[in-house]
């Protein structure tokens, strides 16, 4: 399928690994210029050059923090006036909610609620000035599902969702979307790192904490990234122009609700 984006502009976050890669991947496939993003240097050359020898369009590597403002500047001098962003960003890891100190509760809403709505804030008028823009926020599948031990990922990330859903419908008219994708365990490094967490605290095995997180998934396996990028990709097109203020949940099944 033409996606109809080729020549656009984008700004994929956190972009170097994991989803992000997979959606920065995705989009210079699709044929869109490409700005990534990472913090290591030597990964976010290596990501460039996959990136731009699988697709099409020019792929630009920005070594920057995206939670700090010159980071944020150093995105928007690389790519001024994007037509797409996909906001992403690591977030904390597991940790009981009684350990949490007030500072690493204020850490943990800047990385996942305040740099999202701050990129989003530079990005949006020239969006609307052009009657195009997509806007794909990934978060979690704990936003729908909160998990013990995430707790402070899953408030943040849900207060982005409450705090977008309404500029969503507000500037739905000028033809600028603002979607949220919901992975749930994908296969990725954050995914290993939390299972190698899990079976040293559950005294098993890597493989046998492995299995154990695979059997509570309907689909019996872990997602792929490609899948994922491709379903971002999808989000930022022309044909998803009607489609916006939606959690679009990616978790093998894993939350029963019917709505």
């Amino acid at each position: 399928m033409d996606l109809g984006i080729a020549g656009r502009k984008a700004i994929v976050c956190a972009s170097s690994r994991g989803l992000g890669y997979a959606c920065a991947l995705h989009l210079a496939q699709a044929g869109c210029d490409v700005v990534i993003n990472g913090r290591d240097e030597k990964r976010l050359a290596e990501a460039a050059a996959a990136i731009g020898k699988a697709g099409s369009g020019r792929v630009t590597p920005v070594l920057a923090d995206v939670a700090q403002p010159e980071g944020q500047k150093a995105l928007f001098a690389a790519c001024p006036e994007p037509d797409i962003l996909v906001n992403n960003n690591a977030g904390p890891p597991f940790r009981d909610f009684r350990e949490l100190s007030r500072q690493q509760m204020i850490d943990g809403l800047i990385a996942n609620m305040i740099v999202a709505i701050e990129l989003i804030q530079k990005a949006i008028d020239p969006m609307m000035a052009r009657k195009f823009g997509r806007i794909v926020n990934i978060t979690s599948g704990a936003v729908l599902t909160p998990l013990a031990g995430l707790d402070l990922s899953s408030g943040a990330r849900a207060g982005l969702t409450a705090f977008l859903a309404g500029v969503a419908r507000s500037v739905a008219a000028s033809n600028v979307t603002i979607n949220f994708l919901l992975p749930g365990a994908f296969q990725t490094d954050r995914l290993d790192s939390n299972i190698e967490t899990n079976a040293r605290k559950q005294n098993m095995s890597i493989e046998q904490a492995r299995t154990q997180r695979m059997n509570t998934i309907p689909a019996r396996r872990f997602g792929s990234p490609d899948e994922f990028g491709a379903t971002c990709a999808f989000l930022c097109s022309t044909h998803a122009g009607y489609i916006t203020g939606q959690n679009i949940l990616m978790d093998g099944g894993v939350n029963p609700s019917a709505f």
